[in-house]
């Protein structure tokens, strides 16, 4: 029985994953093992921070939303408390955009939240 080599399937293999691990420094790039042992740890990174991600963005829109309630003089967990007291159902990305961008907008959800909490 003839010798079964892996020739042309190895090497596609190894194509594969230094073609993934282009843009990596030195042997990294270069040298298939270098190569396969980074992007172990590469994809941990990967599959950790996709969750890290969302956490980074509720902090920043709540930071975003945070410091334009101050500036219409109502602080975060309060405006927060006021909008859900009055039945406005958005979202901290949706608030943070419109903070950033509609500061009038912004204010009058700010005077509605005021309302419902005086109201209360």
């Amino acid at each position: 029985m003839p010798r079964a080599k892996t020739g042309i399937i190895r090497r596609r293999r190894h194509k594969k994953v230094l073609k993934r691990a282009k843009g990596f420094w030195g042997s990294r790039s270069k040298n298939y093992k270098n190569a396969f042992q980074t992007l172990l740890n590469a994809a941990t990174y990967e599959y950790r921070d996709r969750r890290n991600k969302k956490r980074d963005f509720r902090r920043l829109w709540i930071q975003r939303i945070n410091a334009a309630a101050r500036l219409n003089d109502i602080s975060y967990s309060s405006l927060m408390f006021g909008l859900k007291k009055a039945g406005v159902a958005l979202d901290r990305k949706v608030l943070a955009d419109i903070a950033a961008r509609e500061p009038q907008v912004f204010a009058t959800l700010v005077t509605t939240a005021k309302n419902a909490l005086a109201s209360a």
